[in-house]
């Protein structure tokens, strides 16, 4: 019953995860601009570091979800 539990939690976390990185990917234009007016430098590695946690974020959430659907399903 508690493997039952685990898999659901797994799938909510990976769609966590997922959602969480495309909504960092929709606000960091958004964002970037806000903190353009206080800073001037180092803006572009800024930019290339948010957009690779959101990229992060998002191939962690759609690995979890693929693990959960495809490499379980082949285990039984």
């Amino acid at each position: 019953m508690t493997r039952n539990y685990d898999a659901l939690f797994q799938l909510i976390w990976g769609i966590a995860l997922t959602c969480a990185g495309v909504m960092m990917f929709i606000y960091i234009p958004q964002k970037l601009a806000e903190i353009r007016q206080h800073f001037s430098s180092g803006i572009f590695f800024l930019r290339f570091c948010l957009y690779m946690i959101s990229i992060l974020l998002i191939v962690g959430g759609v690995t979890k979800i693929y693990n959960q659907f495809v490499v379980t399903k082949r285990k039984e």
